[in-house]
């Protein structure tokens, strides 16, 4: 990828590009243009909830497993801890009061001085630009 535009994706917007198809073809149509990245926590998280997920939903477990993989493989930078493990302290205390499991997030974001995409509110308000999927597309027709 040559472009210098960047999105770190939290979880969320991983079991949405999983189990539906309108982010997983945003993530298609832009990564020419954007360079998607996730943390390596997230992948983590994601591959311990995707099983439950995809049984409820009466769902195949592994091929939802599979289907993460493939969309990590063609579409998302997955960032290892030690890249971004240096800013923890900085991730956690603003991210502290809200959720401090989503550490690993603000910490890649700040890494790659990128905006966050996420559903979750615990984001905002703590100094990085966030963007939601109702407004996504206007960061990503900019690219």
């Amino acid at each position: 990828m040559s472009s210098s535009k960047k999105l770190v994706l939290d979880a969320n917007i991983l079991l949405r590009a999983v189990f539906g198809s309108r982010v997983r073809d945003l993530l298609a149509c832009h990564q020419e243009t954007i360079e998607f990245y996730t943390p390596d926590l997230c992948v983590t998280e994601e591959l311990r909830h995707i099983p439950s997920i995809a049984r409820h939903r009466l769902l195949d477990p592994e091929k939802t497993e599979d289907d993460l993989r493939r969309i990590l493989r063609l579409c998302v930078i997955v960032v290892d801890q030690s890249l971004y493990e240096e800013f923890e302290d900085w991730a956690r205390l603003r991210i502290s009061r809200r959720d401090p499991n989503d550490w690993p997030v603000v910490a890649t974001a700040m890494l790659l001085n990128a905006p966050i995409w996420t559903e979750d509110q615990d984001f905002f308000g703590i100094g990085i630009a966030t963007w939601t999927s109702d407004k996504i597309e206007i960061y990503l027709r900019d690219a």
